[in-house]
């Protein structure tokens, strides 16, 4: 089916990125048994949803509405239209959701196509606020009635934030937008990553709160630096002597640069890590703990991000900008 054919069936070929990915290094999967693999495949991708039902949208009948303040002449685009554009980008990014439990399931690494959406917000005739633009923040409107308040600033600095059209080599599943919707790296996705996308109003976030800020979550949630301990799992009995202990660890658009492992409370070891793909992207770390004798045992991690930061290991709920602490599970050795 062409792309202006293109239906609820995504029945259709992605078009060839123009800007294409960088291959992933060899070493940034550690492919140990029990460590979450560097992609997520789409059918194991979190997903938090408001819609009681996923929404079925026809392609060909889908349009993007793009208006508001420093939006010289409104501006609407069809599903064809950006599956026709010459400046198609592929990149790896991950999401995180604000309300992942430290140590928890909802984030997910994947290798998104779409157009970018800073040179999109351009052509209509945004600027961001640090070049005079009126508007501070961007409200994607979802098929759903879903709003989503993404800060202007952040989505033109630089980053890699797209309209995403493809996921993981295929079209966008239903569950996870289609025909088309946000990624932007960096941020939690109540404040970014908008599911079947139809419209963009800027605005500013004096003048509007979106769906989460009222029931009292923050406005502005950049992804906090974080840790995950994947193998061992909380209360498994592990064999006495070298037990392997893996993980994930995430600074997304700042990057990690190490990742530190501690038992029983002791001093803090280096982990290894994988090769890193992106800074936009998770990265794996693996410990060989040598000296493990039977009985019960506490093992904790921390991440430690390129811009220096260490991980904080004071306890916070995901309510208002996510949760922090250190991801710490306890195994039996014998």
């Amino acid at each position: 089916m062409s792309a202006g054919g293109a239906s609820e069936s995504r029945n259709f070929a992605l078009p060839k990125p123009a800007y294409p990915a960088a291959p992933v290094p060899d070493g940034a999967d550690l492919e140990i048994e029990g460590l979450e693999s560097f992609f997520t495949p789409n059918g194991e991708f979190y997903r938090i949803d408001t819609a009681l039902s996923v929404p079925r949208i026809d392609a060909t009948a889908w349009r993007l509405r793009v208006h508001g303040e420093g939006v010289p002449e409104e501006r609407e685009y069809t599903f064809a239209r950006l599956l026709e554009r010459d400046d198609l980008i592929e990149r790896d990014v991950t999401l995180a959701c604000v309300s992942n439990q430290v140590g928890g399931g909802y984030i997910g690494n994947a290798r998104w196509i779409g157009v970018p959406l800073a040179a999109l917000l351009r052509e209509a005739g945004v600027r961001p606020p640090s070049e005079g633009g009126r508007a501070d923040q961007l409200v994607s409107r979802s098929h759903d009635g879903m709003t989503i308040g993404t800060p202007v600033e952040t989505v033109m600095d630089g980053r890699d934030a797209m309209l995403a059209l493809g996921m993981n080599g295929r079209p966008l599943p239903p569950e996870h937008g289609f025909p088309v919707r946000m990624v932007v790296p960096g941020l939690y996705g109540y404040v970014s990553a908008c599911k079947w996308i139809t419209e963009i109003e800027l605005t500013t976030f004096d003048a509007f709160d979106a769906y989460w800020v009222p029931r009292g979550w923050s406005a502005r949630a950049p992804i906090k630096l974080q840790s995950r301990i994947d193998t061992p799992r909380d209360g498994e009995s592990v064999g006495a002597g070298t037990v392997v202990l893996a993980g994930v660890a995430w600074a997304q658009h700042v990057g990690v640069d190490g990742v530190q492992v501690r038992i029983d409370g002791g001093e803090w070891r280096d982990a290894r890590l994988a090769d890193e793909a992106t800074e936009d992207t998770w990265r794996q770390w693996v410990l060989e703990w040598e000296d493990a004798e039977p009985g019960e045992h506490t093992v904790s991690v921390r991440a430690v991000g390129r811009d220096g930061e260490v991980q904080t290991g004071r306890e916070a709920p995901p309510a208002p900008d996510g949760a922090t602490g250190h991801h710490t599970i306890t195994v039996s050795a014998g």
